[in-house]
């Protein structure tokens, strides 16, 4: 009997193993190196229809020791509490307290139906992503976003569409978060070492805008050096709880404190003469609030960190995390919006509540408070920074285990991981001006994968009924996604031409 139940579970782990070998995305080269194939072993084996028959739903899946080289789906035992972490440690960011600046262009009614929609929206399409993750009767499992994609449209169509976008959102948010995290440090410095009048107070230093990114780029760097998705669940787990926090200060005390003389909510338009900048001026302010939104390019990878078996797939697990999580940023972006916008109507400064804050606040609210609030900043920077920069790391090791077939070392992985954070520290020293590219970057990424890309890939995987309602649905959906992205693109390029862009290479 012994013996009889040896071979049956050899023969489940065997089935188990080939099915992931055909559908995981073990058997996909690495986008950066389209020569180079992973050399995958494995015995040939029959199939019967006892075989068949004897195969558990229930029994787990067995990923290809190739998988379990790679940081993202090297740990898949995470759970509905880790991925609630790492969605709100990399979705609520810095990005959600310039909303009150769409809303003093577009007023309350709009501001508050667009940004309504935007949400529904990405919230729709996320749970796109979730069921396109895999299958339950196949066993496939897409587990990052670029994959899904060249699985979606095929590979030269995939990558073409993909992979620029999800390059850019990982190293190029990660470029951001180094230019606002650095600049948060210098803006402490100056509030914890400077007067109300401008005299420094205390006998330290301060350091030069390139030295400020620096410091947070070796932080964020050491940081990194947890090997896995699942590892640094305790680091999302704070600077969720950072971001949470920082958000209800601003609009909170924004309240408090009570609104400036003269505040006024008659919308920007008023003042514009010119159809077309009015018409510029809107898109503009659409654009600030569907890029609120982001970290659907790493949906997918969080999803992969999570257990899966052929009963029970990760889908329910990752429903629950994003609903519990939805409802949080719900709570954080909309007061922040509406807040916000009571706070300081059309006085709201370009850069949104970052500035206004200290700005109108200064001296209502102490020194202690706007440090905190800085604070609570940098280290959200610093968290945020480690699931953005995984699918780079990851990447990178799948071109090592692609050419020697073998697990990355922990010295190579630590050199990867050093030479990611030096190119994204000069990046981040030569192009300071980045997040005043914002929109038209965000036009060209975060539009498509967020509110076009996922409708197009269901309509390519599942194939509902053509002409359907749900085929017309996410039909119309994905080619409005691109369209706002087209707009998105136009407008920030008019408003480049019109307002100019301070380009101060390498002066951070």
């Amino acid at each position: 009997m012994a013996e009889v139940h040896h071979h049956d579970d050899e023969d489940e782990y065997l089935r188990s193993e080939l099915a992931l070998l055909q559908f995981s995305d073990a058997n996909f080269k690495s986008p950066l190196s389209p020569t180079l194939f992973i050399d995958i072993h494995d015995e040939p084996t029959t199939n019967s229809g006892s075989e068949s028959d004897s195969l558990s739903s229930e029994s787990e899946q067995v990923q290809h020791p190739k998988d379990e080289w790679l940081p993202i789906t090297e740990s898949r035992n995470g759970n509905t509490y880790y991925a609630v972490f790492h969605i709100l440690n990399s979705n609520i960011g810095f990005q959600a307290l310039m909303l009150p600046v769409a809303f003093a262009t577009l007023g309350w009614a709009w501001g508050s139906v667009c940004l309504s929609i935007a949400f529904i929206w990405q919230l729709y399409t996320i749970f796109l992503l979730i069921e396109l993750h895999e299958s339950a009767s196949s066993g496939k499992r897409h587990s990052r976003y670029l994959f899904l994609a060249m699985s979606a449209f095929g590979d030269r169509l995939g990558k073409l569409a993909a992979l620029f976008p999800v390059m850019y959102l990982s190293g190029g948010t990660c470029v951001i978060l180094i230019i606002t995290g650095g600049g948060t440090m210098k803006q402490l410095f100056k509030i914890l070492c400077e007067n109300d009048n401008g005299v420094q107070t205390c006998s330290a230093h301060s350091l030069s805008g390139v030295e400020w990114f620096l410091v947070f780029t070796c932080a964020a760097i050491l940081v990194a050096q947890l090997p896995n998705l699942n590892s640094v669940a305790a680091v999302s787990l704070l600077g969720a709880v950072a971001s949470i926090t920082y958000c209800t200060l601003f609009w909170s005390l924004s309240v408090k404190k009570g609104r400036p003389e003269g505040v006024s909510y008659s919308t920007t338009l008023v003042s514009q003469e010119s159809t077309m900048v009015k018409i510029s001026d809107i898109i503009n302010a659409i654009g600030i609030i569907v890029l609120s939104f982001r970290g659907h390019n790493v949906v997918l990878e969080i999803q992969g960190t999570l257990p899966s078996n052929f009963k029970e797939t990760s889908k329910e697990p990752m429903r629950r995390g994003v609903t519990i999580s939805y409802i949080l940023i719900a709570a954080c972006v909309f007061p922040l919006a509406i807040a916000g916008f009571w706070a300081y109507g059309n006085q709201i400064p370009d850069r949104g509540l970052l500035m206004a804050f200290p700005q109108f606040q200064k001296q209502e609210v102490t020194k202690f408070t706007i440090g905190a609030i800085y604070v609570l900043v940098i280290l959200h920077c610093l968290c945020s920074f480690q699931v953005y920069a995984m699918p780079v790391f990851d990447n990178l090791e799948l071109k090592y285990t692609t050419i020697k077939n073998k697990k990355c070392p922990q010295f190579v992985r630590t050199c990867f991981r050093l030479l990611f954070g030096g190119f994204t520290f000069f990046i981040a020293v030569t192009f300071p001006f980045l997040p005043s590219l914002a929109a038209l970057l965000g036009g060209i990424t975060i539009v498509p994968v967020t509110y076009a890309y996922p409708c197009f890939m269901w309509l390519a995987i599942k194939k509902p009924r053509t002409k359907g309602a749900i085929w017309c649905f996410n039909l119309i959906l994905g080619c409005l996604g691109m369209v706002l992205s087209a707009l998105l693109v136009a407008a920030a390029i008019r408003n480049l031409a019109d307002k100019g862009l301070h380009a101060n290479f390498f002066k951070p």
